[in-house]
């Protein structure tokens, strides 16, 4: 009995010190995992819904929050191991080499990604408008985290990359509520001037055509056998197809019936005899 009970006190004497240093560690650990978890969480939750809030695409405040999520809570473990006393220069220096080689070989989908980001947050375009870019016009159909579906007017899909995307020029052509559609036409130099403005402004004088700015016609420059005119009308984003198709087509006949000639191209050829 005497020498179970000296041999537990030389275990106690032995241990307890070990017991309380790494114990202390450890539940200082524990806590600093517990409370850091729940932060991290709170936090991502907080910023998912701010995104919301603004009405960034569903698709990324959910991807930003998973990959903040992620990412913190990665170093909310390396943390806690340093806590503990276990060696992390290593595999930290293991997680930079292979974000490091992760990166390089996806860089192209890299660019594309924080294109989609830059393109979500400040919105140059938005789903079903119609935009230009990268030599492609078209309606846009979804905008995707790597890549935006365009649907041309011919009714083919064309997948653009968010980086290309996002670092040229885009031309937003259903952004503004009303644009101005241009009628060019031109006439014979021996047509009256004032009579074809006459007319194309009487073409614009359709329910259609905002009253202002008003319309107006200009002669914008002297062909090699035509003067060129312009007739300039303000209209509705949704209206701007619509009028110039029919307003090039009036004028063709109104000023025909009228008499006013709408030339070709043509050459006069002189034979000199010798």
């Amino acid at each position: 009995m005497d020498l179970s009970v000296d041999y537990l006190v030389d275990l106690s004497e032995a241990w307890l010190p070990v017991a309380l240093q790494y114990g202390a560690q450890v539940t200082l650990a524990l806590l600093t995992f517990l409370f850091g978890w729940w932060l991290i969480n709170t936090l991502t939750a907080k910023v998912s819904s701010l995104l919301q809030r603004r009405q960034v695409d569903p698709t990324l405040h959910g991807f930003i929050g998973s990959l903040a999520s992620v990412v913190l809570k990665v170093l909310l473990l390396v943390s806690v191991a340093s806590m503990i006393g276990v060696e992390t220069t290593s595999f930290i220096a293991v997680i930079g080499a292979a974000g490091l080689a992760i990166g390089l070989a996806l860089q192209g989908s890299l660019a594309n990604f924080a294109g989609g980001v830059l393109i979500l947050l400040f919105r140059p375009f938005r789903v079903g408008e119609w935009i230009e870019a990268q030599g492609i016009a078209g309606t846009v159909n979804s905008i995707q985290i790597f890549h935006t579906v365009l649907k041309t007017g011919d009714n083919k899909t064309v997948v653009v990359p968010n980086g290309a995307l996002s670092n040229g020029h885009i031309t937003n052509f259903s952004r503004e509520p009303r644009r101005r559609a241009d009628i060019n036409i031109g006439i014979d130099y021996s047509s009256d001037i004032k009579l074809a403005r006459q007319i194309l402004l009487e073409i614009a004088e359709d329910p259609r055509v905002l009253r202002e700015p008003e319309p107006v016609v200009f002669v914008t420059g002297l062909g090699d056998s035509s003067v060129n005119l312009s007739l300039r009308v303000w209209v509705a984003t949704a209206d701007f197809w619509p009028v110039t198709f029919s307003f090039t087509e009036q004028a063709k006949e109104r000023l025909t019936a009228a008499g006013v000639g709408i030339p070709f191209p043509q050459r006069v050829v002189h034979l000199v005899q010798h």
